[in-house]
């Protein structure tokens, strides 16, 4: 019982959103007190909602299987994701400097050879070296692999020959919340997560 109720439900805002992840407990508790509907699919995979009485209802029908939570008198399957009535802005974060973040922006990919990699295999290379005058900021530090960081080392990129494929900045994409998990725990979750941009560890 305690393993289905720690079980991650996406949360969307009243716009379809999303915006975060919690409990089944919490989310099952949102959906009693009308502040969530539980967001479902049809055999043609159309999305619906349920209000607390319809997912009720829904559950009786279809209580084979490992998650349900149930009571002396009903049944109640726990929810992949449901849909806030009410909020409808999205949490107010930042994309934190970080390496894994560094990384993710590009796309694990090196910034002068172009080939993609396992995370222990790249780096962390300052643009304009940081006895040279260079910032740990987005727009000065790309990811490099192993050989060509040792490559450039300490020098300009004029000095190595050495550019960045593309001009590295700030992250576009607004990090909604973290999550590391792949696959995903739901495969309902990847009509509403792209991993290529959403999927950001807002580490500290």
């Amino acid at each position: 019982m305690s393993a289905t109720l720690n079980r991650q439900v996406l949360v969307l805002n009243r716009l379809w959103q999303p915006v975060n992840m919690c409990s089944a407990r919490r989310a099952i508790t949102l959906v009693f007190l009308g502040h969530a509907h539980v967001v479902g699919t049809d055999e043609d995979d159309e999305f619906f909602t349920h209000d607390v009485d319809s997912w009720l209802a829904h559950s009786s029908s279809h209580s084979e299987g490992k998650n349900v939570v149930r009571s002396v008198s009903s049944c109640f399957r726990v929810p992949e994701i449901i849909v806030l009535s009410l909020f409808d802005r999205l949490p107010k974060k930042q994309v934190k400097f970080t390496r894994e973040n560094i990384y993710r922006r590009d796309s694990f990919s090196c910034q002068y050879c172009g080939f993609e990699f396992q995370p222990k295999e790249l780096n962390l290379d300052h643009v304009v070296p940081r006895d040279k005058g260079g910032r740990s900021t987005w727009e000065n530090v790309v990811t490099s692999c192993i050989p060509c960081n040792t490559r450039k080392a300490n020098k300009l990129p004029r000095e190595a020959n050495m550019y960045p494929r593309g001009e590295p900045k700030a992250p576009s994409w607004r990090p909604l919340f973290s999550t590391t998990q792949r696959p995903l725990p739901c495969d309902s979750w990847g009509h509403f997560i792209d991993l290529k941009e959403s999927d950001v560890v807002l580490t500290d």
